[in-house]
């Protein structure tokens, strides 16, 4: 990658210092309590930048490979209406979540039916019902979690978490006691919600990731809970073993900072958590994270704004965790899982990345804090989400609506 000029990021501002600079309005009072300075003004266009920082361009870790035919058979085996990320239940049925707030049951002889109970969302965008999780002690609790763009009394959305009981029983499927545990807030424009939840391996807590929604700047401000990942209880509240928990409020939740567009959040065997998000244009990442690191965004990126403005690469501050890998062009990762199965054998441990610009499936090994990209593999369409059935199989979610996408495609070996 090739730059000009020195570049840097000044962090003081919420919006871009290219853009005319509007007074902050008044913090809006109302019941999702005060709202940070500026959480309602128009997103900005690009990264703030600062001619301090002189660009050291990034020269490692690029991930880009040539696309080859994928060696699965593949068949379509459902459709949904703009599907965004699915979870496979103890017996084998399917949860999906389409983008206008439909949680669909697919049943085990390939039927799907609506689950009643949903939330409202404030669709549109990258906005709607995003992503659903199994409990870990779903066998005994029926508890699945949701993420969604939830509508806002002062206007806009917040990323919001809640969690249910799934009644699967009978003819008309639904979730019962629904309750919110956890908001964004920062609530206003943009989209990047993030929304991917992940619990550690000892299913005693979870990890959600919390996107900037276009706005820079909250990425590095330690009082907002946008642009993190956070660690919480199973009810929502800040984990005692986070690395500020004694700070309180908004650091007490936050594992890691300075995060874009995380829609990947998975644990390898080993215990290490693994995350991908979708940087600008250019500059997608796979990072292995780790408490209280800071990622960079949007400081650095080894990408650069959708206007064509550079922006510093990760060596220019090598006090950010840089990614493991990078990809430009854009792949503009989707979900992700960490392979477990027996029908692939070979690719076990290995991560699966679901790619939506680049129409692909991407495999990446990885071994303790190494990763190294294998395969990419050319799916023909957009690919919104990955998921490992009970038997082994990939199942893959394509972007878009029925008729124009939206397909369930089993992968099995050929």
């Amino acid at each position: 990658m090739h730059r000009a000029g020195l570049l840097a990021l000044s962090m003081m501002g919420t919006a871009c210092s290219a853009q005319p600079q509007q007074t902050a309005p008044a913090a809006p009072q109302g019941p999702q309590g005060p709202q940070p300075a500026g959480a309602n003004a128009p997103v900005p266009r690009d990264a703030p930048a600062d001619p301090s920082i002189r660009n050291v361009p990034a020269t490692t870790g690029r991930a880009n490979l040539p696309k080859t035919p994928p060696p699965f058979a593949v068949a379509e085996i459902g459709r949904f209406e703009a599907p965004f990320a699915m979870a496979f239940l103890p017996d084998g049925q399917l949860l999906v979540t389409e983008k206008a707030g439909r949680l669909m049951l697919r049943r085990a002889d390939g039927g799907a039916v609506p689950v009643g109970g949903v939330p409202s969302v404030a669709q549109g965008g990258q906005g709607g019902l995003l992503d659903v999780a199994i409990a870990p002690t779903f066998a005994e609790s029926r508890v699945i979690y949701l993420t969604y763009a939830e509508p806002r009394p002062n206007g806009g959305s917040s990323l919001t978490l809640a969690r249910g009981t799934l009644d699967a029983a009978g003819t008309t499927p639904a979730l019962r006691d629904v309750a919110v545990i956890w908001r964004a807030g920062s609530d206003g424009p943009g989209g990047q919600y993030g929304a991917t939840i992940a619990f550690a391996p000892d299913g005693r807590s979870l990890f959600l990731t919390s996107g900037e929604r276009q706005r820079f700047t909250p990425a590095q401000d330690p009082q907002q809970l946008l642009g993190k990942i956070l660690r919480l209880t199973l009810d929502g509240k800040a984990w005692p073993g986070n690395p500020m928990y004694a700070r309180g409020g908004v650091q007490a939740m936050t594992w890691t900072s300075g995060h874009r567009n995380p829609y990947g959040l998975v644990f390898t065997a080993d215990g290490r958590l693994w995350e991908e998000e979708m940087g600008p244009k250019g500059g997608d990442e796979l990072n292995l994270i780790e408490p209280g690191r800071n990622y960079g965004w949007p400081v650095v990126s080894n990408g650069d704004n959708y206007s064509g403005k550079p922006i510093p690469d990760h060596p220019s501050r090598p006090d950010f965790a840089a990614p493991v890998l990078w990809w430009n062009p854009s792949i503009s990762p989707g979900g992700m899982i960490a392979y477990s199965g027996a029908m692939f054998p070979q690719y076990k441990g290995s991560l699966f990345i679901a790619a939506l610009s680049d129409e692909s499936l991407i495999r990446v090994a990885v071994d303790g804090a190494r990763a190294a990209a294998k395969d990419q593999w050319d799916m023909g369409t957009r690919i919104r989400d990955v998921a490992q059935a009970p038997d082994g199989a990939i199942w893959l979610l394509e972007d878009g609506g029925k008729g124009a996408g939206g397909r369930l495609l089993r992968l099995t070996a050929k």
